[in-house]
């Protein structure tokens, strides 16, 4: 029930003024008429006050808005961090998967289960690295072993022992790899 200011109206039997400068409903200055303004009053004064409140509530209003997205960013941090360390709980069942893989023994339920749980991960946003050639990187790859190779100009992994996983752009485990260098 937005007004004119200085608009009368009765609201359960009682005269009532809204002088309000600014809506309350829309927060925006209203418009004096020059016959409701009278001589001498101190406009300037009031349109500063108002301008100061305005100023005011444009900045908590900002202020809010900029918390609310902290906070949105703060719980996905949070959350990426939790299903981050689920997921480097999960890293030494994945490699039982995998050695289980190269000795022929996935097979029957078994094969089954490990699939499914590589799926998940892999769903949840789990991704592996680390293959031969590989320029390495000691960010992302830890060098167990090194042999000189004069053919290489730069450190090459040539044999990826365990596979790294990242997760949200984080290293949750460095490849364990074979290095190559000019040594």
């Amino acid at each position: 029930m937005s007004q004119h200011p200085d608009e009368e109206f009765e609201s359960e039997g009682v005269r009532i003024s809204d002088k309000r400068r600014i809506d309350p409903d829309t927060f925006e200055v209203r418009e004096v008429r020059q016959s409701e303004t009278p001589a001498g009053a101190p406009a300037p004064a009031e349109d500063a006050k108002v301008a100061e409140l305005t100023a005011d509530l444009q900045r908590v209003t900002a202020e809010y808005a900029n918390y609310r997205k902290r906070v949105e960013r703060d719980r996905e941090l949070i959350r990426e961090m939790a299903v981050g360390n689920v997921l480097s709980d999960l890293l030494p069942i994945l490699d039982d998967v995998d050695r289980a893989r190269e000795h022929g023994e996935l097979e029957g339920a078994f094969r089954a289960v490990g699939e499914s749980l590589e799926a998940v991960a892999t769903k949840i946003g789990l991704e592996s690295f680390g293959t031969a050639g590989d320029p390495f990187d000691p960010a992302e790859y830890e060098a167990l072993t090194s042999e000189p190779n004069p053919e290489i100009t730069e450190p090459t992994v040539v044999r990826v022992l365990q596979p790294g996983y990242r997760f949200a752009g984080r290293v949750l485990r460095p490849a364990r790899v074979s290095v190559a260098g000019t040594d």
